[in-house]
C-alpha cells in the first residue's frame, strides 16, 4: 500500500463530493441551521397551554382556581360543559381539561376530600410532561390560600442550596446545541461514506479503480480520510462558530481534544459506512439500512437518554457501538471540562472498535470488489 495513492484518491473523493450539491447542503445545514434551531426551539418551560375548565360548582374558590392560569404559561382558559370536554380533547383543541365537580368548596371546606379530573393529551408530550406538574401546583397554591385565608410561603426544616457548575442559568440550549453536535459527527460521517462507495458503483467509476494499480485498502482508506476530514473541519466550524459565536455557548473544556477523539471516533464510523454500503445494492437500500442502524445507535448512546436509566442488558451491548464512547467522551469534555487523564478509556475504546471495525469492513469490501 502506498500513501501516495490514498492521498490522491481521497482528493478525488473531495472533487466528487464538490460536485454533489445536495450533500453539500446536507452539510452546511447539519452544521449550522440544524444545531441552531436544535438548541434554540428547545422550549425552557410550559408555553402557551391550551387549558380548558368544566366548573360544576360555580363557586368563589372554582372561579379563583380558573382565573390563576395566567399568560405565557397558559393560554386564556376556555370555560366549557362536561359534554364538551371529550369532544374537544380529541379534536385537539385543550392540551388539558381540568373538571371541578359539583360541591367542590362545600365538601373542602367541611374537612372531606374532594377530588378534581385533570385530563391530558398525552400526544403532546412536551407540554403533557410538565403541564400536569404546573397545574398541580396552581390548584394546590390557590386552595390552600383559601383555606388558610392568606399565602404563606412554604416551610421547610432543610435550606437546599444549589449551585450549578456547568450551565449556572440551565439554559436547554447549552445542552441542546453541543448534543446536536455530537450527534452530527456520527449520523454524517456514516452517510457521506456511504455515499461516496455507492456514487462510484451508480456511475461506474469504480471499475476504472479495478484497474488501476490500487488495493482495496488504498480505496477504502482513502474514502474514510476524505469524508472524515470533511465530518471534523465541519464539526470545529459548527463548535466555534455557532455554538460559541452564535448561541454564546461557554464550552468549558478543550475543543482541539474533542477533535482529537472525533478523529479515533470518525475513524470507526466512516468504516460502518463503507461496511453499510457494500451491503446496499443501491442509494434507497443504503437510506434504508441507515434508518435501522442509526436509529438505535443515537438513541441508547446516551445521548437522548442517561446510560444509567437504561436495562443493565442495552448497556452492556451499547458498549459495542463507537458513538456510545464519544458521547461520554464529548460530554466529559465540552460539559465538565475533563482531560485526558479522565477520557483515555474512551480514546482507548474507539480506537479498538475503530481497528475492529475497519478489518472488518475491509474484509467486506474486498469481497464487495471481487
Amino acid at each position: 500500500m502506498r500513501l501516495s495513492n490514498v492521498i490522491e484518491l481521497g482528493i478525488k473523493e473531495l472533487r466528487g463530493l464538490s460536485r454533489d450539491h445536495m450533500l453539500l447542503a446536507l452539510i452546511l445545514y447539519a452544521f449550522t441551521v440544524s444545531i441552531y434551531t436544535y438548541a434554540s426551539a428547545m422550549p425552557e418551560s410550559l408555553n402557551n397551554a391550551a387549558i380548558a375548565i368544566v366548573d360544576e360548582d360555580q363557586s368563589p374558590l372554582s372561579g379563583r382556581i380558573a382565573s390563576a392560569f395566567y399568560e405565557p404559561y397558559f393560554m386564556t382558559p376556555k370555560m366549557i360543559s362536561v359534554t364538551e370536554m371529550d369532544k374537544r380533547m380529541d379534536a385537539g383543541l385543550d392540551a388539558f381539561a381540568l373538571d371541578i365537580p359539583p360541591d367542590f368548596q362545600r365538601d373542602l371546606m367541611a374537612g372531606r376530600v374532594p377530588e378534581l379530573q385533570l385530563n391530558i393529551d398525552a400526544t403532546r408530550m412536551s407540554q403533557a410532561f410538565s403541564g400536569n406538574g404546573y397545574i398541580q401546583q396552581i390548584v394546590d397554591s390557590e386552595i390552600n390560600e383559601y383555606v388558610k385565608r392568606y399565602r404563606a410561603a412554604t416551610e421547610v426544616p432543610v435550606n437546599l442550596t444549589l449551585r450549578a457548575r456547568y450551565n449556572p442559568e440551565l439554559s436547554k440550549s447549552w445542552f441542546g446545541s453541543i448534543t446536536d453536535t455530537i450527534s452530527k459527527v456520527t449520523i454524517l460521517s456514516i452517510i457521506l461514506t456511504g455515499a461516496a462507495l455507492i456514487r462510484e458503483r451508480e456511475h461506474g467509476t469504480i471499475e476504472h479503480l479495478l484497474v488501476m494499480p490500487v488495493t482495496p485498502a488504498e480505496i477504502m482508506l482513502s474514502k474514510v480520510w476524505s469524508m472524515g476530514a470533511v465530518v471534523l473541519v465541519a464539526t470545529g466550524c459548527a463548535l466555534y462558530g455557532v455554538v460559541q459565536g452564535l448561541l454564546s455557548v461557554d464550552i468549558q473544556g478543550s475543543i482541539p481534544l474533542f477533535l482529537a477523539g472525533a478523529a479515533l471516533h470518525l475513524f470507526a464510523t466512516t468504516s460502518l459506512g463503507i461496511f453499510l454500503a457494500t451491503v446496499a445494492g443501491s442509494m434507497p437500500q443504503f437510506g434504508m439500512l441507515l434508518v435501522l442502524v442509526l436509529l438505535p445507535l443515537e438513541v441508547l448512546a446516551g445521548g437522548m437518554t442517561p446510560r444509567e436509566s437504561m436495562p443493565q442488558i442495552i448497556q452492556t451491548i451499547m458498549l459495542a457501538a463507537p458513538n456510545t464512547h464519544f458521547v461520554i467522551l464529548g460530554q466529559a469534555i465540552l460539559f465538565r471540562g475533563a482531560g485526558l487523564g479522565i477520557v483515555w478509556p474512551q480514546f482507548l475504546a474507539l480506537a479498538a472498535i475503530g481497528s475492529a471495525l475497519s478489518l472488518f469492513a475491509l474484509r467486506r469490501f474486498r469481497d464487495f470488489l471481487r
